[in-house]
């Protein structure tokens, strides 16, 4: 099955995501705001891991479980389509369950819209 999740590609972007609004919780940082050139039917979403969290398999790892959380949240909530996403990783992401991670991010998309 295709995923639904469309990646940002340009760096002004990713720049005028930086310049938005934005929530954080204990897991991520999360910037959000309408990008003028982007599909409306499309999920914009970008996923950043710094180097910080650890080698290239950790971060790796980080991805993978923001992909599924992200993929589960676009079928089971009602997520703001307007708006383009930009998700950056924080290293307790590593260290805590699957499922507290998934519930607490939840919530903060149900609160963006």
């Amino acid at each position: 099955m295709k995923s639904k999740l469309l990646a940002l590609s340009k760096n002004e972007e990713f720049k005028s995501l930086l310049r938005s609004k934005k929530t954080t919780n204990k897991y991520v940082t999360i910037f959000f705001g309408r990008l003028s050139n982007k599909n409306r039917n499309n999920f914009n979403i970008s996923f950043v891991t710094k180097k910080k969290i650890g080698n290239a398999v950790k971060r790796n790892k980080v991805k993978r479980r923001l992909r599924n959380i992200m993929n589960d949240a676009y079928k089971k909530i009602s997520i703001n389509l307007d708006y383009s996403y930009l998700v950056i990783a924080k290293s307790t992401m590593l260290n805590n369950e699957f499922k507290k991670i998934k519930e607490t991010l939840f919530l903060e998309f149900e609160k963006i819209r």
